[in-house]
């Protein structure tokens, strides 16, 4: 699946278990149809860890995601400097994400790649 985008942001973390199902709802109903509002911001896409394995050197090596955070959202963007626009940053504050959902958030990881 091509990028659209030469930027992906990505961020990744973990959220308490019992707000899991409110942190799904958020995301997926305000967060992103927000940030997507953001000129620059190309597409989103959401993902969660799944248990897998796989064979490497005549070995099953088993895939849990250990401490990496179990959940990962992929933003398309134009270029770095989408993040630091003022649209960006009022769509990241807006709705119950700040308030009802980031609080509970863990494990937090950002950055940014670049295709090559």
């Amino acid at each position: 699946m091509p990028n659209a985008a030469k930027y992906l942001f990505m961020v990744s973390m973990d959220v308490a278990k019992d707000k899991e199902a409110l942190f799904n709802e958020v995301y997926d109903t305000e967060h992103v149809p927000l940030l997507l509002k953001v000129p620059g911001v190309r597409a989103v896409t959401r993902w969660k860890t799944e248990p897998a394995a796989f064979n490497i050197g005549g070995e099953r090596k088993v895939l849990d995601g250990g401490s990496e955070p179990h959940y990962v959202a992929i933003y398309e963007i134009d270029s770095p400097a989408v993040l630091l626009t003022k649209e960006w940053a009022e769509a990241a504050e807006k709705g119950r994400w700040p308030k009802e959902v980031r609080p509970y958030t863990t494990n937090r990881r950002h950055v940014v790649r670049k295709a090559i």
